[in-house]
C-alpha cells in the first residue's frame, strides 16, 4: 500500500475500484506526465449516493452534504488515477481540480461544497496536493448528480 492509501486509512477511507463509465469515455488518460480523469460523480459501489440541486431549502441538497459528496467524487478520481499509475506515491503534483456543483438559482457556495474534494487531496497528497482549482455552478449535471469532480496530475515514471 503506497502513502498515499495509508493517510486515505488513517481518514477511514480507501481508495474504491473505478467507478464505470456512464457514457462513452474512459475514466482517465495519460498523457506524458499528466493524467488527467473524467468528471467523476459521487458513485458508491456502482451508485449515485445523493441526486438534486445544491442549496438552501426543502428538497434541496445542503451544502454540507454537497461537500461530503465533493470528497466521494475526489475519492473516485484518486481511484482513476490509480487504475494508471498503479502506485499513488508517483503523484507528484495534483495540478488542477475542476468542480460543477449542480445549484439551486440563489445558491452561491461552490466553492465551499467543492473544498470537499480540495481538502481530501490535501489531505492524501500532503503539499502535494496543493493545486489550482474552478469551482462552478451549472443547472444540472449527469444523472441528476449535486457534485461533478475533475483532477489533473503530475506523476513521476
Amino acid at each position: 500500500m503506497s502513502a498515499v492509501e495509508d493517510r486515505l486509512a488513517e481518514l477511514g477511507l480507501s481508495v474504491p475500484d473505478v467507478a464505470p463509465p456512464v457514457a462513452a469515455y474512459v475514466p482517465a488518460v495519460r498523457d506524458g506526465r499528466r493524467v488527467y480523469t473524467s468528471g467523476q460523480l459521487p458513485m458508491v459501489s456502482g451508485q449515485l449516493v445523493q441526486t438534486g440541486k445544491v442549496g438552501d431549502g426543502h428538497g434541496l441538497v445542503p451544502a454540507e452534504d454537497a461537500k461530503a459528496l465533493a470528497q466521494t467524487c475526489a475519492l473516485n478520481a484518486i481511484a482513476a488515477v490509480k487504475s494508471l499509475i498503479g502506485d499513488l506515491d508517483k503523484v507528484e503534483r495534483v495540478v488542477k481540480v475542476v468542480g460543477f456543483v449542480a445549484s439551486d438559482p440563489s445558491f452561491t457556495g461552490q466553492p465551499g461544497v467543492i473544498n470537499g474534494a480540495s481538502e481530501l487531496l490535501g489531505k492524501a497528497f500532503g503539499d502535494a496536493g496543493i493545486h489550482a482549482r474552478s469551482a462552478v455552478g451549472v443547472s444540472v449535471l449527469p444523472l441528476d448528480a449535486p457534485v461533478e469532480v475533475e483532477i489533473i496530475v503530475a506523476v513521476r515514471d
